[in-house]
């Protein structure tokens, strides 16, 4: 896959990987006051896949762009912070 289609698919990742991430505002209050599981247990199994699937392509991109490892470390720092892959996608990968 060419490096352009590559990261227009990891800037639509970023996006549902953010999703997903705060899906659980919503499916943490079924499971713990409502006593719900089951929507948690698909948001997580969704948001896991896509961390995975970011983290990889991530990983391939830091290769093929040969970015740099800070900008890398940054990209993987926004994932684990809710809303920061919605940050991550408009400053870094846009102005690519």
């Amino acid at each position: 896959m060419e490096n352009s289609k590559l990261l227009n698919w990891f800037r639509w990742l970023a996006v549902a990987e953010g999703i997903s991430y705060i899906s659980f505002g919503i499916t943490m209050p079924l499971k713990r006051i409502y006593n719900i599981p089951e929507p948690n247990f698909i948001v997580g199994s969704i948001h896991g896949a896509l961390f995975i699937a970011y983290c990889v392509i991530l990983l391939v991109l830091m290769i093929n762009l040969k970015c740099s490892f800070k900008k890398g470390i940054i990209l993987f720092i926004a994932s684990l912070i809710p809303f920061g892959t919605f940050w991550a996608e408009r400053k870094y990968l846009r102005e690519n």
